[in-house]
């Protein structure tokens, strides 16, 4: 848990949607390791017990924006599966897509555990707006990493994400994001 961060139960009778944000291979980098290895046992842990799971994608296209690269591609192992949700945003919310914006407005009572990459982006901007518009999310601190580089201390920076998210969203880490799943499971 982080220290001045918001805990929300994660006790329920239903499991959360499991949203897998940016998981593409621009934000591979220095770090990467141990955000993509717990993102792959919660999305596996998913996957097993058929619950859902909603894959967000940044396809902004800025001027530097090359076609031809595969830099906007899944990460092999978080590549969505047939009967996954996939939501292309082209800014860091993920409710500039229609369809995504549609979709949480449509679901009542729903809770998101938010997992993946682009913490100072899509993630930060999109529990932004989903509170603003009463949707409950929670952020995964341990398995969050923020997709800017060349800052001085990343874990710091990405620490201070995740407190100015949890004002808005839950803040939990996997192992009890896992507790809670079995418990369902059960």
């Amino acid at each position: 848990m982080i220290a001045g961060g918001d805990v929300t139960p994660l006790r329920h009778e239903d499991p959360p949607i499991l949203v897998c944000a940016d998981l593409q291979i621009e934000y591979l980098g220095e770090g990467a390791d141990a955000v993509t290895s717990r993102c792959g046992v919660l999305l596996s842990l998913w996957r097993e017990n058929l619950w859902p799971v909603l894959h967000l994608k940044r396809i902004a296209q800025a001027a530097w924006f090359n076609p031809a690269s595969n830099l906007t591609d899944w990460i092999e192992q978080f590549r969505p599966r047939p009967g996954e949700m996939v939501f292309e945003h082209p800014l860091p919310s993920a409710y500039s897509s229609t369809r995504f914006a549609e979709y949480m407005s449509s679901m009542k009572n729903i809770r998101c555990a938010v997992v993946g990459f682009s913490l100072d982006e899509t993630i930060l901007s999109t529990a932004i707006e989903g509170f603003h518009r009463g949707h409950r999310y929670q952020i995964i601190a341990d398995a969050v990493a923020c997709g800017g580089t060349g800052i001085g201390d990343a874990e710091v920076y990405r620490l201070s994400m995740v407190r100015a998210a949890g004002n808005l969203a839950g803040v939990a880490d996997s192992g009890e994001l896992i507790e809670a799943a079995a418990s369902i499971a059960v």
